[in-house]
């Protein structure tokens, strides 16, 4: 059987799909930074829906990455969490 790491590192040896891949960083970084907030503010996705007038799986699919959210939703995100969004823009190589 396979491992995760075995597969991944097989997968992304196929240059197009590394750069399928690596194109999807910010919106999984995103969602990891979703994730960590709402954790540390110690709710559940159906809490954060409750505080921020939504639905658990409006939630989920923010943190799931796939969907990118409004700088409002990302505002009312943060208010509830007791968070700050910030927003940078840094220089490529």
């Amino acid at each position: 059987m396979t491992d995760l790491a075995t597969l991944k590192a097989r997968i992304l040896a196929n240059p197009e799909a590394r750069a399928a891949y690596e194109a999807q960083t910010p919106e999984f970084d995103l969602a990891r930074e979703l994730i960590a907030a709402r954790n540390r503010a110690g709710l559940t996705q159906a809490e954060l829906a409750e505080r921020m007038h939504t639905t658990q799986s409006t939630i989920a699919r923010l943190e799931s990455g796939r969907t990118l959210p409004s700088m409002r939703t990302l505002a009312r995100f943060a208010e509830a969490t007791g968070s700050r969004a910030v927003v940078r823009l840094e220089r490529t190589a």
